[in-house]
């Protein structure tokens, strides 16, 4: 039932609002009582906060296997790039909500979801970094400002990309790839 609750609450809150959902319409929207949601929940906000959990959690998870299996730095990248991507097909409403909801949380759990934010921001400044090391990346980088810049151009995808659109996830990570590791200058400058 906590599951179904969650699902819910993500649909919710992605067609109103967080703050336009009530605890009624998410009960309602799967024909239970206010204590049924009590029983999971202490709060809509507690529940916002699992939401954010999950979503950041897994990402983190799957990051890390990333790290782990893969050997280049550029496929790290391309891994994480991609990783991100992909989740706009599979996790799209749960991104949206994680994106734009967490001015609803309190901000002691705002410093929980940042500090997670920032490991995986950490995660791929230090790819960055030993990829310099290695020479598979130009010596010139500075990682931190990379960093920002790859998470920026990938997580912004949520606020305007439709999977169902003229272009697919595929096609979107690969020119995200593409973009990151080669620019956009032409080939004959």
């Amino acid at each position: 039932m906590k599951e179904e609750l969650t699902k819910h609450s993500v649909v919710l809150f992605q067609q109103k609002g967080f703050s336009e959902t009530s605890i009624q319409d998410i009960v309602d929207s799967i024909g239970v009582t206010k204590g049924t949601f009590y029983y999971y929940f202490t709060s809509k906000e507690m529940l916002l906060m699992e939401i954010h959990e999950r979503y950041i959690d897994d990402l983190l998870n799957r990051q890390k296997a990333i790290l782990e299996q893969i050997e280049s730095y550029r496929a790290k990248i391309v891994g994480i790039v991609k990783l991100i991507i992909h989740d706009l097909q599979t996790q799209g409403p749960n991104g949206r909500i994680y994106f734009r909801e967490m001015r609803n949380l309190a901000p002691e759990n705002v410093e929980k979801i940042k500090k997670k934010r920032e490991a995986f921001r950490l995660n791929v400044e230090q790819v960055l970094r030993d990829g310099i090391q290695a020479g598979e990346f130009r010596e010139n980088l500075q990682p931190k400002m990379i960093a920002f810049a790859i998470l920026g151009v990938t997580n912004w995808s949520y606020q305007w990309f439709n999977p169902s659109g003229d272009v697919s996830v595929q096609e979107l990570a690969d020119m995200y790839v593409d973009f990151i590791l080669n620019g956009i200058i032409s080939e004959r400058d």
